[in-house]
């Protein structure tokens, strides 16, 4: 049976607050809507992700702030953190961990700069301390996703994958020496491969 992951509860304490910091960061507003003593649910969306966050009050017996090491999955961590600048959430720099491939609690063994698919990272908190990570993934490990389906969340994630695609076709041209006229099949065997980790076209 099919468990999908679709909905994340935030603990906040000041709910219009919360509502008013996401909803800038450009998450779709998906409801609002009030019950009984005060019970109230207010659920956001981020850009292109399937899964939702729900805050509100009455909602959880979390303390205001404690959700931590919350993902967020882009394929350009610097266009990534100049968005999250411009809307007002404080990003941190860009970084990688010093162990490996994801990265220590907190900020421990945190080191500037990107680290390729799966090692680039940067933070920021929302205006109750809930913590965010954003994490870079352009070429999903091996077995990750089914080869034989891809999907694109958005029409920027469809675009960033096009050119990637367009930059390795390039290097391809270049060890052919020569233009390739079938290079549709040729950025839709490397698209295809890249979701799914397996091996791209030569």
């Amino acid at each position: 049976m099919d468990m999908k992951l679709e909905v994340v509860v935030v603990p906040v304490a000041d709910v219009d607050r919360a509502k008013d910091f996401y909803t800038t960061l450009g998450w779709r507003l998906d409801a609002d809507v009030a019950g009984d003593g005060g019970f109230r649910v207010v659920q956001v969306t981020p850009p292109g992700s399937p899964a939702s966050v729900i805050f509100g009050s009455s909602v959880t017996e979390q303390v205001p702030g404690s959700a931590q090491g919350l993902h967020l999955i882009v394929d350009d961590i610097d266009s990534a953190h100049d968005e999250l600048a411009q809307h007002g959430a404080r990003p941190s720099d860009v970084f990688h961990d010093a162990g490996g491939v994801f990265h220590h609690a907190g900020a421990d063994a945190r080191l500037a700069g990107p680290d390729g698919s799966y090692g680039s990272f940067l933070s920021f908190s929302d205006p109750d301390g809930n913590g965010w990570l954003l994490q870079e993934v352009t070429a999903r490990l091996p077995g990750r996703l089914d080869p034989a389906a891809t999907t694109f969340s958005s029409a920027d994630d469809l675009a960033h994958a096009l050119r990637r695609a367009a930059a390795a076709h390039g290097e391809h041209e270049a060890r052919i020496g020569a233009e390739d006229p079938d290079w549709p099949d040729w950025y839709a065997r490397y698209m295809v491969s890249e979701q799914a980790g397996t091996e791209p076209p030569a």
